[in-house]
């Protein structure tokens, strides 16, 4: 299968690089960049000298289209939108990076990104990427889910799906590491506002939040809200998440640790912890896997799920190719069945 990678210089086009360079049935056959075309792909990327020969092309979606049978779009919300119109109007494949096409509902994109979304026709032709919970694994226009949105989800899923939580007690402290804010430069992640810091931004107003109830009330339609915060901390990488919930009924470790087991017992990339064990970033980073750890306290009837993901693997280029392979074909893991980079 050929593919093009729009956005390669970013740093979730990178990791698409990097990934489908291992992949066995994936051969990348263009890279574009809007603002880096002019220079040679080494010059921008001294990393990768003598290992990656094409060059940084222009975007082009006819030239793309003749050499390619699917687009990979590592482009920026607010961007996605107006390149996948023509790929998708020649009814070629893509699977879109962004928020562009996540959010379902009339008005919702406008009101969380603070402008004006495509065609709401549109965005319903795309299927929500959640791997593991994907409605359409044949469709070709994937909207890739958002870093926190994939841990969040993906932390409740077991226990919405079985009606355990009382649905107004979830709360969410999400952490993430600098690389989640791109490349762009701004003065919240120089290193002397992030080295030996923790900075909570975007309170009550991340854009991923809509997207996170959008598809938690796939489980359980009654759910109307949670409360969900996000902090910056000081690592390159990583999504370490802390959720929250008040139990319907009380339940041991062991039951807790088997449900998640059982719900997720064929999902190759969710590792669910032993009782007592919870994971840490460095598990998780340089991969695709997700690693939840659950404890149920009887005092307060809470349970905590601890969930860790790397923001540019599960949480972006990992997943894209994860939904790749769904909507290929190809076993699951093709690509990205690596070790996590450790320590």
């Amino acid at each position: 299968m050929k593919v093009s990678i729009v956005g390669v210089t970013g740093y979730s086009g990178l990791e698409l690089l990097r990934y489908l360079r291992q992949h066995p049935y994936v051969e990348v056959v263009s890279i574009h960049s809007h603002s880096m075309n002019k220079k040679s792909f080494e010059a921008v990327n001294p990393h990768l000298k003598q290992l990656i020969s094409l060059p940084l092309e222009e975007i082009d979606p006819t030239i793309i289209m003749e050499k390619s049978d699917l687009v990979l779009l590592a482009t920026p919300s607010g961007v996605s939108k107006e390149l996948a119109l023509p790929f998708i109007k020649a009814n070629f494949p893509v699977i879109d990076l962004s928020g562009d096409f996540r959010l379902k509902k009339a008005g919702e994109y406008e009101s969380w990104y603070g402008s004006s979304a495509a065609s709401l026709e549109l965005i319903q032709q795309f299927d929500y990427g959640l791997a593991e919970f994907r409605d359409s694994p044949k469709s070709k226009w994937i909207a890739n889910p958002g870093c926190y949105a994939t841990a969040t989800e993906l932390a409740l899923a077991p226990l919405l799906r079985n009606n355990k939580i009382e649905l107004d007690s979830i709360v969410i402290d999400a952490k993430s590491g600098v690389s989640g804010a791109g490349k762009g430069v701004s003065s919240a992640t120089h290193f002397s506002e992030t080295h030996d810091n923790m900075t909570l931004y975007k309170m009550n107003s991340h854009q991923h939040i809509p997207e996170i109830i959008q598809q938690l009330q796939k489980w359980d339609v009654t759910l109307n809200t949670i409360q969900f915060s996000t902090s910056l901390i000081p690592v390159t990488r990583g999504i370490f998440l802390t959720a929250y919930a008040k139990l319907k009924q009380p339940i041991s470790d062991e039951e807790l640790v088997q449900l998640y087991k059982t719900q997720f017992e064929n999902n190759h990339f969710i590792r669910i912890q032993e009782v007592g064990h919870y994971p840490t970033l460095k598990q998780v980073i340089g991969s695709n896997y997700c690693d939840i750890g659950l404890a149920y306290n009887p005092q307060t009837n809470m349970v905590t799920i601890v969930t860790v993901i790397d923001n540019l693997g599960k949480g972006a280029a990992g997943q894209a190719i994860q939904n790749l392979n769904l909507y290929a074909g190809f076993e699951e893991q093709c690509g990205l069945d690596q070790l996590p980079i450790y320590p």
